[in-house]
């Protein structure tokens, strides 16, 4: 499964290790996910999501439904 939120599309960021001798190698900053179930009352039914912590900040001020809804419309879920 990829590392990608699903509410906000936000995926990994590369950038360097650097060492104390400053000597840079590459490396991947990965996203905070987890794996949360939702319940939507319109629908009746649970829908459960790879979220990060922005996506949960999200959810939280615009409601499950229309988050969904928005992340339908980006193409970001496919169930």
């Amino acid at each position: 499964m990829s590392k990608i939120c699903q509410v906000t599309g936000i995926s990994y960021m590369s950038g360097n290790n650097v060492s104390h001798s400053k000597r840079r190698t590459k490396r991947r900053f990965l996203p905070n996910l987890a794996q949360k179930k939702f319940y939507i009352p319109e629908e009746n039914r649970w829908v459960t999501l790879k979220v990060s912590s922005a996506g949960l900040r999200l959810i939280d001020k615009i409601g499950i439904r229309e988050a969904v809804r928005r992340a339908e419309a980006n193409g970001l879920l496919d169930y």
